[in-house]
């Protein structure tokens, strides 16, 4: 199970935007990065060319590059500040009755769940 997912809000702890804060928006697994948002913001320089919504107009835009996983952690729901992901495992009851068992993240500074 994964550390952290798309959704989940984070903190930037290392590199040149250390200390902002924002959404997953996307999770590399294979290349240990993500996306976030208002964060590792560059310039991209884009052909205008036609697509199926129409013509798209060129120029340069800002776009949000991947930066690693090992530079953020996600931050607690309680406290607001960043937190450790833990792994805990409960009980659940399916709606045919069957017993199951569900692995939960849950932030080790406060126990909330995330």
């Amino acid at each position: 199970m994964a550390r952290i997912k798309k959704g989940d809000q984070v903190i930037v702890i290392a590199g040149k935007d250390k200390g902002k804060t924002g959404r997953v928006l996307r999770v590399i697994p294979k290349e240990d990065r993500v996306v976030v948002e208002g964060v590792q913001r560059v310039t991209k320089h884009t052909r205008p060319r036609q697509t199926a919504q129409g013509a798209r107009a060129g120029g340069i835009e800002t776009v949000e590059a991947p930066i690693h996983i090992s530079n953020v952690m996600p931050i607690d729901p309680k406290t607001g500040q960043r937190t450790r992901v833990g792994f805990r495992v409960e009980e659940g009851v399916r709606p045919n009755g069957r017993k199951r068992t569900v692995r939960v993240r849950y932030a080790k500074k406060s126990g909330e769940d995330l």
